[in-house]
């Protein structure tokens, strides 16, 4: 990251750091992506054991990782602000807070996963397949949240393609992996939709791995030597992380949970429901890679400028990046409305879920122009360490409107499953109208601090 002076200028460091997250982004969606699209190809109770698996896990990892993703905007605030000595410190206490949080979500798993899914009523196939394609994932757990540390420091100096050759390095051991595991190639068992648990948790160890080589041995995050000291666990370190982080972590955990929650309430409408809610959340949520690495890339860029003191450059940072996001989702809708039975025959050839694939695909246009406004600013708002809005903003937006209007719509009306999708649209549009209304006032808050400094100089 650099000061900027012309809006060209903030336009190509904008792409350069938003292409490296983007391409990022779909490399680990991609894991997911490919674990569900395989497994479909054994059957449709491994598509759906997977899914089921899928949205148990989503939510608990997006949202510890947000309570992490506080690392992203100290350290590039410090870095905005040239105080290089915080950041090795904050760096080894995020790393000590995410081995701890994997520990409590293992421990955790350990005795809330079989009462969780007996609570269910699954088919009994689609419930063994949903059981051991997570404890198979689980053998990852620690190495995932310690990379999430390791990601958050390399994006918030700025240095985004790095993550971008490390997980491009990696998606292609994923593959091979699940390739041999799902279908029982070369000797190994056909292990199905577990197997893809498997393969992804050696992913994420190789992930890691190569992550703390090049902190430890490449320029520029090698003169930071952050395991050269190890300092004792800090209280007031991850009192101060978690104070930005749990606000974060719990809006994303609102916010994916809910699909989660969705696709769980999904059963009640039987194993052809899920396999096909699945096959077009899957990919409705890799559209939205777009919007979310905008977000990403907002957070950093926000953050140097703001802690610069360099507010209107922010504000144009915040601009830019709607507007990318905008621009990007009518094309995402475009796909998305006339391939969608191309896109739906990539995960089924069972002809009932790919006909009720292709109809939740036609919902899925509504999502991306909400998500286009929405993440964009949520990411801004972490820019400027304002993180209780969005909080508050997934809780109302997803859990008081929209899941319950999906509810009724889906159970008390002629729609049926596409009930819960209408809800979700609802919950979408609002909490998109609430960010724009607190981006707006924080900026004004900010202009008017810089206007007043200046005043009084």
């Amino acid at each position: 990251m650099q000061e900027t002076f012309t809006l060209k200028e903030k336009m190509i460091q904008f792409f350069h750091i938003l292409l490296p997250i983007f391409l990022t982004q779909i490399g680990l969606y991609a894991m997911n992506f490919f674990d569900v699209m395989m497994s479909g190809r054994v059957s449709a109770a491994d598509l759906a054991g997977v899914a089921i698996g899928s949205n148990i896990w989503t939510p608990i990892f997006t949202g510890v990782s947000g309570i992490l993703f506080a690392l992203t905007p100290l350290v590039a605030q410090a870095f905005g602000a040239g105080k290089n000595e915080e950041i090795s410190f904050f760096v080894v206490q995020a790393v000590y807070l995410a081995i701890f949080l994997a520990l409590v979500v293992i421990g955790s798993g350990f005795f809330l996963l079989s009462p969780l899914l007996e609570q269910m009523h699954l088919e009994s196939k689609v419930e063994a397949i949903a059981y051991h394609y997570l404890i198979a994932l689980s053998l990852g757990i620690i190495a995932l949240f310690v990379y999430t540390v390791f990601r958050c420091f390399i994006d918030a100096l700025g240095q985004t393609k790095v993550t971008m050759l490390i997980t491009f390095t990696s998606l292609p051991i994923n593959l091979l992996l699940n390739y041999v595991l799902i279908f029982g190639k070369w000797g190994f068992p056909k292990l199905g939709g577990v197997g893809a648990g498997y393969a992804t948790a050696v992913t994420y160890w190789c992930i890691t791995f190569i992550a703390f080589y090049i902190i430890q041995k490449r320029k520029p995050f090698s003169q930071y030597k952050i395991f050269s000291k190890l300092p004792f666990i800090s209280l007031t370190a991850w009192k101060q992380l978690m104070k930005i982080g749990i606000p974060i972590g719990f809006s994303i955990f609102f916010e994916t949970s809910i699909f989660a929650a969705v696709a769980l309430l999904m059963s009640h409408f039987g194993t052809t429901a899920i396999a096909a809610h699945q096959a077009a959340m899957n990919f409705a949520s890799l559209l939205y890679m777009v919007p979310l690495s905008i977000s990403l890339t907002l957070t950093i860029a926000v953050g140097f400028e703001v802690g610069a003191k360099r507010p209107y450059d922010a504000k144009q940072y915040c601009t830019l990046g709607i507007a990318i996001a905008l621009s990007m989702a009518l094309f995402a809708s475009f796909i998305l409305f006339f391939f969608r039975e191309h896109i739906a025959a990539l995960y089924t050839h069972n002809p009932n879920v790919l006909q009720l694939a292709k109809q939740f695909l036609l919902y899925a246009i509504f999502f991306q122009l909400s998500d286009a406004i929405a993440a964009p600013i949520q990411g801004a708002l972490r820019g400027y360490k304002d993180v209780n809005s969005t909080f508050f903003m997934a809780l109302i937006s997803y859990w008081v409107i929209g899941l319950p209007s999906g509810y009724v719509l889906a159970h008390y009306t002629q729609i049926g499953p596409f009930g819960y999708w209408l809800g979700l649209i609802f919950g979408l549009a609002s909490g998109a109208l609430f960010l724009w209304i607190r981006l707006r006032f924080i900026q004004r808050q900010h202009l008017q601090t810089a206007n007043d400094q200046t005043y009084l100089s």
